[in-house]
């Protein structure tokens, strides 16, 4: 399908839709027209997301429950 035959699809679908869908068409288009908060990150946060992902892959990750038990003392009120 060509870009023209979906777009004109999906405007046959928007003449059709109700309003809960009218939102949701709405809402998604507005979604995308906004800027990504991954790319309004410093380089340096960046790289830090990217190792840290590299590093889950790699296995060299703590549980969750080893830490909590580890800290527990400082948790405590």
């Amino acid at each position: 399908m060509s870009v023209a035959e979906l777009r004109k699809k999906v405007k046959k679908h928007i003449d059709n839709a109700d309003e809960r869908v009218l939102k949701m068409i709405d809402a998604m288009l507005v979604a995308d027209q906004e800027e990504d908060w991954h790319d309004a990150l410093p380089n340096e946060a960046k790289l830090s997301i990217q190792k840290g992902l590299e590093d889950i892959k790699q296995g060299k990750i703590v549980p969750h429950e080893i830490v909590m038990k580890k800290y527990e003392k400082w948790l405590t009120k």
